[in-house]
């Protein structure tokens, strides 16, 4: 045979794998000496986070909330021994993670339903919806056997619209167009010796380099525009359109476009972001799962809290419920009606934090236009209208449907629009959004769902806020008698499911600490 007829053990690998996938050839290379065939290891699962409770615990414990906070309180001491219970208002678990599916009904305080309409595998995460890859919420990801999927924070092709811009921008346009002309006001406030005093010379060569680069400035230290900003019709056998007309410094400034730009610079939302696969609800649905559904009653409000000498007394619609030591992982200004002997000073700073009101509504299309005519896959566009924000989906890419958050809106915003029903929400979501992205975010519109958290039963609001972390919050810290409190209300992580899983670490370490110390 030729050299050119020889048939190599690569190309006989590609072959065997074009025809029968990895594993078969795989199973070819083993064959071949060049990879095991055969598994010389037995499977090793992902390993437990690095939290766990030390010795063992006999102590009864009831939980008030199935929350993230209350699941995790209970998950950790059922690892430890404990005999907990879990009691939950509503009729499901999660508590503000909460994720709609297809036949799912949402009442309000008011009575006002919803019930959602989506097609099979169409989900909207009503509540968290993103996760930092520095949140412990992924160590329970991963000891939970949840998978996680990329969350696009951040796409330069998702919009940037305030009411100082005469149309959107796409978000690479915008980026492009402040940073340049702020890197030309800076690099030539520097050539002129303006900054003398703060610059060596060396300083200024150094400055302006990085400006030039950061800017993407000529050789004059001049901003004219560039491939940066994007193109009306990209690159290919042609050299494509360059995106519109670059606007003046005057222009750039008027639209007001710093929140937009830098919405991911902080820690907390840095790309990348992750998501549970399927919706955010799968961390709770584990959490419940290895709890035991036994251990959890939906549908019982808890009525009364009571410490006693050796222990506590839960009074619930049902009866009540003595136990060694109580987990209260409620919203605190919940928390604060219910009747209990814990004194005034722990009402008084249950009082303290501000509930925050919070909305969100779920658009499905009947095809995913985001994708097909905008090239918008995943990511945010960020407006100063009173939706905020708009939000592509980051899974179910090239699918015939889909969905889009329509706003995501926080305080005075989030006031109005909770004070509608929900078709009022919609046209009104409808009508801003159409600002952005014309008649087909109206017309092709399948179903929607909206949320008003402050309008949830059992919740009343998105999270709160603390005037200081003084007095109130320090106090909380602390057991009252054998009750303790858990929640990301009682940490620097508010509205983060991670602040929810970090507070209970804490109150089950110091309960746990307290019973190995007890004299049984």
């Amino acid at each position: 045979m030729t050299d050119s007829t020889v048939m190599t053990r690569r190309a006989l690998l590609v072959g065997v794998g074009a025809a029968g996938g990895a594993g078969a050839m795989f199973a070819a290379m083993g064959a071949l000496g060049l990879a095991p065939d055969s598994q010389e290891k037995a499977f090793v699962p992902p390993q437990p986070s690095d939290f766990s409770l030390r010795g063992r615990g006999a102590a009864k414990v009831v939980i008030l909330g199935a929350g993230v906070a209350g699941l995790t309180c209970a998950y950790e001491l059922g690892k430890a021994g404990y005999d907990c219970t879990v009691l939950e208002a509503a009729d499901r678990v999660g508590g503000r993670n909460l994720t709609v599916r297809a036949g799912d009904r949402l009442t309000e305080t008011d009575g006002q339903t919803q019930t959602a309409e989506f097609e099979e595998g169409t989900y909207f995460n009503a509540g968290p919806g993103r996760i930092a890859q520095w949140m412990v919420t992924l160590d329970y990801c991963r000891e939970l056997g949840v998978p996680i999927e990329a969350f696009v924070n951040n796409n330069a092709s998702a919009y940037v619209y305030t009411a100082g811009m005469t149309a959107p921008a796409r978000a690479r346009t915008a980026r492009a167009d402040a940073y340049g002309y702020i890197a030309e006001l800076l690099a030539k406030a520097a050539h002129t010796g303006a900054l003398d005093r703060r610059l060596t010379k060396d300083d200024r060569d150094r400055l302006a380099e990085f400006l030039r680069d950061f800017g993407d400035l000529g050789p004059d230290l001049t901003y004219r525009g560039s491939t940066r900003r994007g193109f009306e019709t990209y690159p290919g056998v042609t050299g494509g359109v360059p995106a519109g007309t670059l606007p003046s410094l005057t222009d750039v400034l008027a639209a007001g476009t710093g929140r937009a730009l830098t919405m991911d610079f902080g820690y907390e939302q840095a790309m990348p972001m992750f998501q549970p696969v399927g919706g955010m609800d799968a961390i709770v649905t584990a959490l419940a799962r290895e709890v035991g559904r036994d251990r959890i009653k939906t549908g019982t409000p808890v009525t009364g809290i009571k410490n006693l000498p050796d222990g506590v007394e839960v009074a619930h619609r049902g009866g009540t419920l003595r136990a060694d030591y109580c987990v209260a992982a409620l919203p605190p200004h919940l928390l604060a009606r219910i009747p209990h002997n814990l004194g005034a000073p722990v009402t008084a700073a249950l009082r303290t934090p501000v509930p925050i009101a919070a909305g969100k509504i779920g658009l499905e299309y009947r095809r995913r236009w985001w994708e097909i005519d905008d090239r918008i896959y995943g990511g945010i566009t960020e407006t100063d209208l009173d939706i905020t924000h708009i939000w592509y989906p980051s899974y179910g890419y090239h699918a015939r449907s889909g969905l889009v958050v329509g706003y995501y809106n926080t305080g005075d915003d989030a006031v109005t629009y909770g004070a509608l029903s929900h078709r009022e929400r919609l046209n009104r979501a409808l009508t801003e959004g159409k600002k952005i992205h014309g008649e087909k975010y109206r017309s092709e519109l399948r179903s929607s769902v909206s949320m008003a958290w402050q309008r949830r039963p059992h919740i009343e609001g998105g999270w709160v806020a603390w005037p200081s972390r003084q007095g109130a919050f320090t106090l909380l810290q602390r057991p009252a008698g054998r009750v303790y409190f858990a929640g990301d209300w009682l940490t620097h992580l508010i509205a983060w499911q991670a602040g929810a899983m970090e507070s209970a670490r804490k109150a089950v370490t110091e309960l746990h600490s307290r019973v190995l110390q007890t004299p049984s």
